[in-house]
């Protein structure tokens, strides 16, 4: 199969799943089959898959990440040693590990093309990631609380692993309670990684966006703790941003 029939086996197949999708026409234009891909892998619950279609969905991924271009931590130069301060999409880094800014039903985001990191690492991992995850709450048995971190293989990312953490939430005032979670969500990422044998792990802007956190002192929080961390370990961290604003911050709170 060429790459657009690959995409074309995909989205007929997740139509053919759910009969509530049979009005729905795939569209002739690339940029607009690509949407309803997306659209279909953030909304599909949970569910077992035939063999075929995951061989045909690695492969589409992995040709749609080669196209999107890989960046190496090889590639990178630190800003302090072990500290690496870089601007893109999280979801095109090679590493052993990626932090997923996650929400407590720890499955991803099920709003069509939405923009948030959860979202993206969904999308692009692959559905086995959702299915993983589910499996893990259902172990669980409850929400995951603020604060701590889940691991997780990345399947068709670049990277190794996937590690899951719910930054807490600020509406309104700041408090000390949020800070003291924040930083907890970077450690227990940080322990994850080193309890897996990780050399590097990249982190996002964790509860910053939506959750609320103020930008400056998400930052603040997340060298601190980094930097701390890295006194008893030579883990290698990257500081992922996608904003200029975030990127600023970084730099001028690093090196």
């Amino acid at each position: 199969m060429t790459h657009t029939e690959k995409r074309l086996f995909l989205i007929k197949s997740l139509l053919d799943e759910d009969p509530r999708y049979g009005d729905i026409e795939i569209p002739r234009d690339e940029y607009d089959q690509k949407r309803l891909l997306r659209s279909l892998f953030n909304v599909r619950m949970p569910a077992p898959v035939s063999g075929e279609f995951l061989r045909v969905q690695d492969e589409y991924l992995r040709e749609a990440a080669h196209e999107k271009g890989v960046t190496a931590l090889a590639d990178l130069a630190p800003v302090e040693p072990g500290i690496y301060l870089w601007q893109g999409d999280i979801t095109t880094l090679e590493c052993d590990a990626i932090v997923n800014a996650a929400n407590s039903g720890m499955t991803g985001c099920y709003q069509p093309c939405h923009g948030c990191i959860d979202n993206c690492i969904h999308t692009y991992a692959g559905i086995q990631l959702r299915n993983k995850c589910a499996e893990i709450m259902k172990r669980q048995g409850h929400p995951e609380p603020t604060g701590e971190a889940k691991i997780t293989p990345a399947y068709n990312l670049p990277c190794s692993f996937v590690i899951h953490t719910v930054g807490p939430i600020v509406d309104g005032r700041l408090t000390e309670k949020h800070c003291e979670l924040l930083a907890s969500s970077y450690r227990s990422c940080l322990e994850a990684a080193v309890e897996n044998g990780c050399g590097s792990i990249a982190f996002c802007c964790i509860s910053t966006g939506v959750f609320g956190f103020p930008q400056r002192r998400a930052a603040e929080i997340a060298v601190e703790t980094v930097r701390n961390f890295r006194k008893a370990s030579d883990i290698e961290v990257i500081f992922n941003v996608f904003k200029l604003e975030d990127l600023e911050i970084y730099r001028s709170i690093l090196g």
